[in-house]
């Protein structure tokens, strides 16, 4: 097993993309998870990869063996590809770009043309933009503003050299990484029996009330009730679904045992977000550390109806 990088430590720190919800404050969560109910020397999988940072902190800390990671957004698949397949090529271009608006307007324009570029220039405007724009959100703006007026700067989140060193850690470990590109729910329903007992799956759609916001790719209401289909059919792999704390989403994982939580997490404002937790039958899940508090749970075989729950106004 890898050993644990003594320059990241801190939790939420081994991706180097921003992603709104803050998931990698739950890599802990989801680390305890991991050790409870013996699935270390196993897979860990995200069919909804983004930022990828529970992943990579499970994989670079060694309490996963491999990952496999999904997603259909063409700009992250380019860059997770452009990480494994094209390491020193992208971070020669992390070092040498100017941090300007000038470059963002460029990025901005390679971007906006997906089909008629390839992997490794899509790859690096996505990146670019992701650490240039306001809490990474890609339809956010620029930080400090096309003027350059704000408190901060367009360079305020693009250390280059963590930025490279947390790449090149990623891609030292690309036997042990699978990376993919189609639909979540064609992703669950094509690996469902693939993966085995020591697999956990960690599911994390948009955001149900704010995706639109937060979101290049945002989902329908039909589109999550479709996820919860695939999830619930899911038979000897464990599996996790995290979601915003909302009652349409406790509707469609009535039966599943539960936990509500609130979390920091810096997109668009710094508030504590309320979300829920859902889980396959008999995983053991541990208590709630800090930054995350606990507002309830019923693990049971049967929880209480949906109902009886308690939803934020």
């Amino acid at each position: 097993m890898p050993d644990v990088h003594p320059s990241l430590t801190q939790t939420g720190r081994y991706s180097p993309l921003r992603y709104p919800g803050g998931k990698g404050k739950l890599a802990r969560f989801i680390k305890d998870i991991v050790r409870l109910n013996g699935l270390s020397d196993g897979r860990y999988v995200e069919p909804y990869a983004g930022g990828a940072a529970v992943a990579w902190e499970l994989l670079l800390t060694g309490v996963v063996r491999r990952v496999s990671i999904n997603d259909i957004s063409l700009p992250v698949f380019a860059f997770w590809h452009s990480v494994l397949n094209s390491t020193d090529e992208l971070c020669k271009m992390i070092c040498d770009c100017p941090l300007t608006v000038q470059e963002w307007d460029r990025q901005k324009a390679v971007f906006r043309r997906q089909n008629e570029t390839d992997y490794l220039r899509l790859g690096f405007s996505f990146f670019f933009l992701n650490r240039t724009n306001r809490s990474g959100i890609l339809k956010g703006g620029v930080i400090g503003g096309r003027d350059q007026t704000g408190r901060w700067k367009i360079d305020a989140r693009f250390n280059k050299s963590d930025l490279v060193s947390r790449i090149e850690k990623i891609a030292s470990l690309r036997t042990r990484i699978e990376l993919t590109n189609i639909d979540a729910v064609k992703f669950i329903e094509t690996n469902a029996k693939r993966f085995d007992k020591k697999t956990l799956i960690y599911i994390d759609p948009p955001y149900f009330e704010k995706g639109r916001f937060l979101y290049h790719d945002a989902y329908r209401e039909e589109d999550h009730a479709t996820v919860a289909e695939s999830v619930k059919s899911l038979k000897s792999v464990s599996w996790v679904v995290s979601y915003d704390d909302v009652r349409p989403i406790h509707d469609l994982y009535a039966k599943a045992p539960w936990l509500q939580y609130t979390i920091n997490y810096s997109a668009r404002n710094i508030t504590r977000g309320r979300e829920a937790m859902f889980f396959s039958q008999g995983l053991t899940v541990p208590n709630v550390p800090a930054p995350l508090h606990e507002i309830d749970r019923d693990l049971r075989s049967r929880p209480r109806p949906v109902s009886k729950r308690e939803f934020a106004a």
